[in-house]
């Protein structure tokens, strides 16, 4: 079980790191100021910050239109809670 709070714990840390990245990226495109690379905010959502990357997204009207994105973040997002539902089910047996 342990396992699975640990997971869980990494999944929503990363989640709110990647949610004030791209909130933080928007506010710099707004201000013409130096931008987070694409492939950061790509990296924090593989890296379990699926949830927070994908909230961002809408939330914000960040990165919408790259089809990388479109594509990407929701794949990690999906893949991270198939990760959670494997863990859980072999927990479970």
């Amino acid at each position: 079980m342990l396992y699975i709070w640990i997971y869980v714990g990494v999944l929503v840390v990363m989640s709110l790191v990647a949610f004030a990245a791209y909130g933080s990226d928007k506010r710099k495109a707004a201000r013409e100021s130096w931008r987070t690379p694409e492939r950061t905010l790509l990296l924090l959502a593989f890296l379990g910050g699926g949830f927070g990357a994908f909230i961002g997204m809408r939330v914000f009207h960040h990165k919408t239109r790259k089809p990388k994105f479109q594509i990407l973040v929701p794949l990690f997002l999906v893949l991270q809670v198939l990760g959670l539902i494997l863990l859980l089910k072999l927990q479970l047996g």
